[in-house]
């Protein structure tokens, strides 16, 4: 590093970055905010029944939750190609900004509040996604390129950002829809996203060229001269026919996606049929999942010993991922509607005054923080940047006017129903409130290997869902559970997020060498995808079970299957060990 590119990094900075960061991190704030917002309000806003003062859709939990999980599915597929659009054609920064402007219309369509208009809406969101997701990031990345040493702490000012956003949106976006009515709080989350597209898009002297358009490497070293000497680098380049097994596999899977909803909800099976017995969607599934797992295989046969048992590590990784997204992500599908209808929210009298107080703390402390880091971005960047520190001014103004009206509001209230979006930001509190202890751990004596990591994330986040089961053991129909055992279901499962979640993506790119890690990028985002989908489905059948067999019942399942998957990832460090081959 010359000393003149270490003048110019911290030539406008803001806690020991450069300004460009803060930029990113509001722009991840507000994208999260709107993101989140939205999450919180689908089901909600589709279950909620059609005589009720803020009517939603009637719709059941089955037939929201196979939507939403197809949507879920969606927004963890299309980035991975939004990111080859911008690694090959128009840029990182471009890309950002198309995915912004999409998601504004998305919002935007959802906000007219109409069966056509909300489908429309949320196929622009998994677009706009798939160009924003993955170019942040990558941007961030191009920023600290020639300061690696400053990365560590510039991801964790992001996810800062991330939370943040999450935290707000569902807060804000909940209220409004609880409050005005449904489209308003879908709007809200419109206005946000708009406002920080723009504010991004006027930063742009503070990014220079980083993000701009690719040009071609002339001096890049052609694939054909990879260094013969080290097997990990051995070439193995993509044939024809693996590129027909990846099509296939992707449209096979593309269509049971759309086929779930659209045969629920429009009684149109695209699989109408069946084959020796079997159901026609899962002969398709289970036909494209190997055709899916024979274009794995017979890559990984191509490898040199090392590097297909480290692939293969991350293989087992993934699988297991798929158990822990398939439980932790039950926050967007059957929690809130427990929320809703199982959890007794009506406070009053001290125990009223005492959740507004802390809500309080909860809403105005953060704000106050955040809003500090503006005013100093603004203070080093206000010549360069004026438009978007106005903008950014702005969307502060908006969430301090909310955040007041809304505590005031409350305060005014003799007894209140808490709402049950509310409960969707504990996550996030959590994450901001724990982050820094866990990763102390990490750094300790104590930090364990990545497998136990895995396994522990598994089983305490199961623990969560073991006391929701506790707590509604044995009710009645018409009894509601405490809040207390919601809340801590809540705190378990970011304890046991901030356990695994680190973990995976970090082990992919340490184990898998150059010229697979796009695939096996792919292939990790394609478990959490799958875990989404079946966590939607199985949320949606938390109406079927309980009128079955009991809420505790439905609760269970997210207690023992992932108990079951984390001892068998903790009994497999052993191998995994060998597998890694000395990677830590």
């Amino acid at each position: 590093m010359n000393q003149n590119s270490k003048d110019h990094f911290f030539s406008q900075n803001v806690l020991g970055h450069p300004a460009g960061l803060f930029v990113l991190f509001f722009t991840e704030m507000w994208e999260r905010f709107s993101f989140y917002g939205m999450r919180v309000l689908l089901i909600l806003f589709l279950t909620a029944s059609l005589t009720d003062a803020n009517p939603g859709w009637g719709w059941s939990a089955e037939n929201a939750g196979a939507l939403y999980g197809t949507y879920a599915l969606l927004l963890y597929i299309t980035p991975i190609f939004g990111g080859i659009v911008a690694d090959r054609y128009i840029g990182y920064s471009w890309a950002v900004v198309v995915g912004s402007i999409v998601m504004t219309l998305g919002h935007l369509a959802m906000f007219m509040d109409t069966p056509f208009m909300l489908y429309v809406g949320l196929g622009l969101l998994v677009i706009g996604t798939g160009f924003f997701k993955p170019n942040m990031t990558s941007i961030l990345s191009e920023m600290y390129k020639s300061f690696p040493e400053k990365k560590d702490g510039a991801y964790t000012i992001f996810y800062m950002g991330v939370n943040a956003g999450a935290f707000f949106g569902m807060m804000l976006c909940g209220y409004l829809a609880s409050n005005l009515g449904w489209r308003w709080g879908f709007g809200l989350a419109g206005i946000f996203m708009m406002l920080g597209t723009l504010q991004f898009w006027m930063a742009k002297p503070l990014f220079g060229k980083v993000g701009d358009r690719p040009k071609k490497d002339k001096k890049s070293v052609d694939v054909k001269t990879l260094d013969s000497d080290n097997p990990e680098e051995k070439l193995n380049p993509y044939t024809t026919f693996d590129y027909i097994l990846i099509a296939l596999s992707t449209i096979i899977g593309l269509l049971y996606a759309i086929n779930d909803p659209l045969s629920k909800i429009g009684g149109i099976n695209l699989f109408d049929f069946s084959v020796s017995g079997l159901d026609g969607s899962i002969f398709v599934v289970l036909v494209g999942l190997a055709l899916f797992l024979y274009l794995v295989i017979s890559r990984l046969m191509r490898y040199t010993k090392v590097v297909r048992d480290r692939m293969i590590a991350v293989i087992v990784f993934a699988f297991f991922t798929i158990f822990f997204w398939m439980s932790f992500e039950q926050g967007a599908s059957s929690l809130v509607i427990f929320a809703r209808d199982n959890v007794d929210r009506t406070l009053s009298g001290t125990s009223l005054t005492l959740f507004n107080t802390f809500n309080t703390l909860l809403t105005i402390v953060p704000l106050m923080i955040i809003t500090w880091v503006l005013f100093l971005l603004a203070k080093q960047t206000w010549n360069k940047i004026t438009g978007s520190i106005i903008v950014l001014a702005v969307t502060f103004l908006i969430v301090w006017g909310i955040s007041i009206w809304m505590l005031n509001n409350e305060f005014s209230k003799e007894a209140s129903d808490i709402d049950p979006s509310w409960f969707s930001i504990l996550n996030s509190f959590f994450i901001i409130a724990l982050a820094s202890t866990v990763s102390k751990l990490w750094d300790s004596k104590y930090n364990p290997a990545a497998a136990t990591k895995y396994g522990l994330g598994l089983i305490i986040m199961a623990i969560g869902f073991g006391l929701l089961a506790y707590g509604a053991y044995g009710i009645s129909s018409g009894v509601k559970v405490s809040m207390v055992w919601l809340v801590l279901a809540y705190l378990f499962h970011t304890l046991g997020e901030l356990f695994l979640s680190p973990v995976g993506l970090s082990y992919v790119s340490k184990l898998v060498p150059a010229r697979m890690i796009a695939f096996m990028f792919g292939m990790w985002y394609l478990a959490i995808a799958i875990g989404n989908k079946l966590a939607a489905v199985l949320g949606g059948q938390i109406e079927n079970i309980t009128n079955t067999y009991s809420l505790s019942t439905f609760f269970l399942i997210f207690t023992i299957v992932p108990i079951v998957a984390g001892l068998i990832v903790i009994a497999l460090n052993p191998i995994m060990k060998k597998l890694m081959h000395g990677v830590r």
